[in-house]
């Protein structure tokens, strides 16, 4: 278990894979830890040395005081890379974790090879409804939101056929603390990015889901039209594809990620 110390709270990571192998950085959904990777693992780790952590305020990293703000977030995966003496990297994250993903490949253009955005946007949902979420959620715990939340991260047929991984993602959200919850919540409702998307020129696929009623698909096409050069796939899944349709999720990514890039 490592942990490092950003100077504004602690990060818990966990890296693995060849060393001599390139770099790829994965980040988590909000209300999720590092462990929602673990369907990619094996395949990724044939590849790619692999970078997982625990956004600020989820799983082991340190809870520090909100609201956060994307920045942060983005800011923390820097800090980050400069304590591992990781020049450049892959970066794939979903949800909360794509939208840190846009911030990267705005920000630190320098520190991203290729960037997988999955089950993301670039703006979501009005504050209001971030608002009661928060309240909700200071009110009577994480708990209050877990059937409500999986109702979105999953279709109906998965939550009916494939209970014990549904156990699996279910208990890393209820076990988020809710002041790093609400405070991730915070850097959700606050941000923005549409305006800075065709900034990006880090090589970039999007990924979306069919079903995703959390992110719909419309907003995964909107960063790929925005995005110069970048394509946009779409799974038969709701917004957890990398848990839903693990295979074809992981599939697009190594494939994209070990695609030679073509020379004009």
């Amino acid at each position: 278990m490592s942990f490092f110390d950003t100077g504004a709270g602690k990060l818990h990571y966990e890296i693995a894979g060849s060393e001599q192998a390139p770099v790829l950085v994965l980040s988590n959904s909000l209300g999720t830890t590092l462990d929602m990777w673990l369907p990619q693992m094996p395949a990724l780790l044939e590849h790619f040395r692999v970078l997982r952590y625990d956004t600020r305020g989820h799983g082991k990293s340190e809870v520090t005081p909100g609201p956060y703000s994307i920045n942060q977030l983005g800011g923390d995966v820097v800090a980050l890379m400069d304590h591992l003496k990781i020049k450049r990297a892959h970066f794939c994250g979903l949800s909360m974790g794509g939208m840190i993903g846009i911030w990267l490949g705005v920000h630190a253009e320098e520190r991203i090879d290729r960037l997988v955005l999955c089950n993301t946007s670039a703006a979501i949902g009005v504050p209001e409804v971030w608002n009661t979420r928060i309240t909700k959620v200071l009110q009577d715990g994480v708990a209050s939101i877990v059937n409500d939340v999986m109702g979105r991260w999953f279709t109906q047929d998965f939550l009916t056929h494939a209970p014990a991984q549904v156990d699996r993602v279910k208990t890393m959200l209820r076990n988020t603390s809710p002041q790093g919850y609400v405070a991730n919540c915070a850097a959700i409702r606050d941000m923005d990015q549409r305006a800075s998307l065709a900034k990006i020129i880090a090589p970039t696929l999007v990924i979306g889901g069919k079903h995703d009623q959390a992110t719909p698909p419309e907003h995964g096409e909107l960063i790929a039209r925005a995005i110069p050069g970048a394509r946009y796939v779409e799974l038969n899944a709701a917004h957890l594809s990398n848990w839903e349709t693990a295979q074809a999720f992981t599939q697009q990514v190594v494939d994209f990620l070990l695609e030679k890039t073509v020379s004009h």
